[in-house]
């Protein structure tokens, strides 16, 4: 059983299978076992592995508790939004004592037991209910659109299982807008940038670009480019959005060379950050028609 949960185990299992509390002291005090917490024992010594952390969650909340938020969508495979901290659901009003370190126990009243990945030996949530329930909490709206669409993007899930978590976790916090980003995820927005750049297009009638365009650059390799609009003279307009990682050197740098392989006479290439695109859309909605983006239809 320790085995199967990583080397932990529960008091409380120990007592299951005929082992006295003296025998677990005796462990402890020889040093062969370690009390994680109150209610978990450790049957290896050391530093706490990234799934070991996971485990004693769990195990000392016990129940029905699941990983969840993010650090359930870690398990799933979701990169690029990774927090040190383990966060496990547990039932309202649960007592669970004094904190673990690098762990946060969330109390809700969601029904965890449906929640639970079936195909998993970690008690973790699925992937929709975990980051829609990480996104509603969020003080950014930013950051939870951003959520949601890497995890579209990165092929977690799909936007229609996504809705239909919207509709099972109802009342859900910032719920209409989720069903308004996934329907524009749809229809082939890939990021929060995309997302902005459409809602940019809208409310100043500007033409819907093309998006995530692929494109041979000078030395054969494939690219994608953000987004793309024909202009009436035959060239092309291509929009590149840069986020706040850009601001690294080495990103910076590759992007410069990104955008050199990816020159053309015909296509005019332009740039703008994902805070312009935040903060003064008009700006860069009174840009792209001066170089010649037509009006939506």
């Amino acid at each position: 059983m320790a085995q199967a949960q990583h080397g932990l185990i529960t008091r409380t299992q120990l007592r299951a299978d005929g082992i006295s509390r003296g025998m677990v002291q005796h462990r402890i005090a020889t040093e062969r076992w370690v009390a994680r917490s109150p209610l978990v024992i450790g049957t290896t010594t050391g530093e706490l592995t990234r799934r070991q952390l996971m485990w004693l969650g769990v195990l000392h909340a016990g129940g029905p508790a699941l990983i969840g938020d993010l650090t359930a969508a870690e398990v799933s495979g979701l990169s690029n939004w990774h927090r040190d901290e383990v966060t496990v659901l547990v039932p309202q009003g649960n007592d669970l004592g004094p904190p673990l370190d690098g762990i946060r126990f969330v109390e809700t009243r969601r029904p965890l037991t449906a929640m639970r990945r079936l195909d998993h030996e970690l008690p973790v949530c699925r992937i929709e209910p975990a980051v829609l329930h990480f996104a509603a909490y969020q003080r950014s709206s930013r950051t939870a659109e951003g959520v949601i669409a890497a995890t579209v993007q990165q092929g977690l899930t799909t936007p229609e299982r996504l809705l239909e978590w919207v509709a099972r976790l109802r009342p859900l916090r910032w719920a209409r807008m989720f069903r308004q980003s996934l329907g524009e995820i749809s229809d082939g927005a890939q990021s929060v940038a995309e997302l902005d750049v459409l809602r940019m297009c809208r409310q100043f009638g500007l033409a819907t670009p093309r998006r995530q365009t692929k494109r041979q650059d000078a030395g054969g390799r494939i690219r994608f480019t953000d987004c793309e609009w024909l202009l009436p003279d035959g060239r092309l307009l291509v929009l590149e959005v840069d986020g706040a990682f850009h601001m690294e050197i080495a990103h910076w740098e590759d992007d410069i060379a990104r955008q050199r392989a990816l020159a053309a006479r015909d296509r005019v290439q332009i740039r703008c950050t994902a805070r312009e695109l935040r903060d003064t859309p008009w700006s860069i909605a009174r840009d792209l028609r001066i170089l010649g983006v037509p009006r939506a239809a």
